[in-house]
């Protein structure tokens, strides 16, 4: 599971006391919720379902799909079904395959999500052999549903749109820029994630 309250305050805290920009902004927004979700094969799935639509429309795809395959949408049972059936669950030709690769990946054993490698970059490695799972997607799912602590998703444009806002930057920080900024904030970064999602839209920043 994600990071929990207590995690993400001594996290925040720890940044905080070496940051003073940190301490201002966590003063002014607070503390943020934890980001929970659970570990494995249905949580993937369910990032693939939602590319690119609303959470609307992915959770009425997901209950379609749940319809015809039953719940958790056993991976053997979408391998099985028929492509139009998926599609008329509201499934495209290119989510059906990145489905099909992540499914495959599982029922061969090629993929254990129950046992990813202890070493962050290995584990976004392994992931990312999913078709249709970047890094970022890999990243969300290490820090929401693992709550690995030092996490740092440097390409997600909220992420550097809160740290422009949290160290009152000029400019947006580009990936590589976003990525060195918070180097001294090892091994709480994933903490920091949560918390630059928290401000970006905090008018009082």
């Amino acid at each position: 599971m994600g990071l929990n309250a207590d995690q993400l305050r001594s996290g925040l805290d720890a940044i905080a006391a070496a940051q003073p920009e940190m301490a201002r902004a966590l003063e002014i927004a607070g503390y943020p919720e934890p980001r929970i979700r659970p570990t494995g094969y249905a949580t993937l799935l369910r990032t693939i379902v939602g590319q690119q639509v609303s959470v609307a429309a992915a959770a009425s795809v997901w209950s379609r799909l749940e319809a015809l395959l039953g719940e958790g949408l056993p991976p053997e049972d979408l391998l099985a079904a028929e492509f139009d059936a998926l599609r008329g669950c509201g499934l495209s030709r290119q989510k059906q395959g990145y489905a099909r690769s992540l499914c495959e990946l599982v029922v061969a054993g090629s993929l254990n999500l129950e046992a990813l490698p202890e070493d962050d970059e290995e584990a976004i490695a392994e992931l990312v052999q999913i078709k249709g799972i970047g890094r970022w997607s890999a990243e969300i799912y290490l820090l929401f549903a693992e709550g690995r602590p030092d996490i740092w998703p440097a390409g997600d444009l909220a992420v550097q749109a809160g740290l422009h806002k949290i160290l009152k930057l000029d400019a947006r920080p580009s990936e590589k820029e976003t990525r060195q900024l918070a180097e001294d904030w090892r091994p709480h970064r994933g903490s920091a994630a949560i918390f630059t999602w928290h401000c970006y839209n905090n008018a009082a920043l």
